[in-house]
């Protein structure tokens, strides 16, 4: 039997040395960079303003009320049966950005849409009455959003975008 297999196979002090040094040296490594990789979380401030719950109770049908998510406004609009109608008898091949009403509500008498155009970031007017009801009005250059926050005219490109949101209960919401 050579030197070098009689090595491998009975291992002696000095293997062990070489194995307990770097298992040291990882977790040294490991403990040495946590704070490091810790530090780049976002804080509990950050964390908060990702969601924002909303009390639906208090809003009247046919209401509108605007809330702070992520540093912008979002419009929830307690629409009434008319608005419904008006938004669900639209024809989808004559709207610019086509989509649903029902793929942009969960519940139809509740609406939820960020409030900033599509176009150049202005805030519409909300209740503007266009389009068989309560829509908004981009005053900046002229864009029209029917009563489910679809644009109809105007130069904005698409529809107010709608955030994730999740009912709580049937009178509250959680944005993002």
């Amino acid at each position: 039997m050579s030197a070098a297999n009689a090595h491998s196979e009975n291992p002696t002090r000095r293997d062990f040395i070489y194995v307990a040094t770097t298992a040291f040296g990882a977790v040294g490594a490991a403990m040495a960079a946590w704070p490091l990789i810790a530090q780049m979380a976002p804080d509990r401030s950050a964390l908060a303003s990702g969601t924002t719950e909303v009390d639906l109770s208090k809003v009247a049908e046919g209401q509108s009320i605007t809330v702070t998510w992520r540093g912008k406004p979002v419009f929830i609009r307690h629409r009434t049966a008319t608005d419904i109608a008006a938004a669900r008898s639209v024809e989808l091949s004559k709207l610019p950005d086509p989509q649903d009403d029902a793929a942009r509500t969960q519940k139809p008498e509740w609406l939820v849409v960020v409030g900033v155009c599509t176009h150049l970031g202005c805030i519409p007017n909300t209740q503007a009455n266009y389009y068989g009801g309560s829509g908004w009005f981009c005053p900046c250059h002229g864009s029209q959003y029917d009563t489910s926050a679809r644009i109809r005219q105007g130069p904005a490109p698409r529809n107010l975008d709608v955030p994730a949101y999740a009912f709580l209960s049937d009178t509250k919401i959680r944005i993002g």
